[in-house]
Parts: C-alpha cells; structure tokens; sequence
C-alpha cells in the first residue's frame, strides 16, 4: 500500500515486480490515482504465491473500511516508515 503522508491518502495495488512498480508511481510515470494524489511511500506490503491469491488480497483490501486499512499498517509500521529501500535491499539479496 503506499500512502501520500502518515494516516494520508491510501492507494492499494498488486504487482509481479514491485521495485519497478513502485519507482513508477514515485516518479509519476503512470497516470491515474497515484500521480493524481501523490501516493510514494511504501507504507506496507505482503507477498504471496502466486498472481491469483494477491489479486483476491487486493481486492478484498479495497473493499476494506479506510480504519481497518490504517490498523493494517500500523500494525505493522506505526511510524509509516517509506518501506521501498526495505523491498529494494531484500531483492538485492541473493
């Protein structure tokens, strides 16, 4: 999930690569949403399996309560620390 500030505007999503997908919306190459509301920060992120279990994920998430999207995160980063060099130094491990 990446977020425009701490308790912010949320914006929920799923990708197969997500250090390029993250440095797009970062840099507002993609329109829609994000660029629009300015969320760049990888507040919280889960992996999954496969294609299919993230997208149900996805899509559930969004149906969410904006609260119980908040709980999710500071569950887990209550600081709303920008988690993409998190993503980027365990990718980077071989």
């Amino acid at each position: 999930m990446l977020a425009s500030a701490p308790r912010g505007t949320l914006y929920a999503g799923v990708t197969s690569d997500p250090i390029q997908r993250i440095w797009q919306h970062r840099n507002d190459l993609t329109e829609g949403f994000s660029r629009r509301c300015g969320t760049h920060s990888l507040v919280w992120y889960e992996l999954h399996p496969d294609m299919r279990s993230a997208i149900t994920r996805e899509k559930r998430i969004k149906s969410w309560k904006r609260a119980w999207k908040l709980e999710l995160i500071e569950s887990s980063n209550p600081q709303w620390r920008d988690l993409y060099s998190v993503i980027i130094g365990a990718c980077a491990t071989p």
